[in-house]
């Protein structure tokens, strides 16, 4: 249900389809749930105020989910750790490669897209 909701082309179909997620809830006996959904889309939603080829990447977490798999495979390999001193030095020297590396330096957004949005408000505004 929350997957549809986001699912949607635009913000106003996003909402549409929020308040049909509630009543559907509401009609399963789920009061609780339905009322997180109502109170809380319009910030789940936020995403939607910027450019349509941006959405994805901002309402994902893919980039730190990529890099907490990173960390968890280094550690594994490892085993365990004489004390926490040790897996925070191996955690900070993997993410200063990381931040050192092509793969830190990658553009992870066309930031075009945003600055024609802004540059067609000053326009119109």
């Amino acid at each position: 249900m929350l997957k549809a909701i986001h699912a949607r082309e635009s913000k106003k179909a996003a909402r549409e389809k929020a308040r049909a997620v509630v009543e559907e809830l509401c009609s399963m006996k789920l009061k609780e749930a339905a009322k997180k959904v109502e109170d809380s889309i319009e910030e789940t939603l936020t995403y939607c105020d910027f450019p349509s080829e941006h959405w994805t990447r901002i309402r994902t977490n893919n980039v730190i989910e990529r890099l907490n798999r990173e960390i968890r495979r280094r550690t594994r390999v490892v085993g365990s750790f004489p004390d926490g001193n040790s897996a925070l030095m191996l955690v900070c020297a993997r993410l200063r490669h990381v931040a050192g590396s092509q793969w830190g330096n990658k553009k992870y957004m066309n930031m075009k897209h945003l600055e024609a949005a802004i540059e067609d408000a000053s326009i119109a505004g």
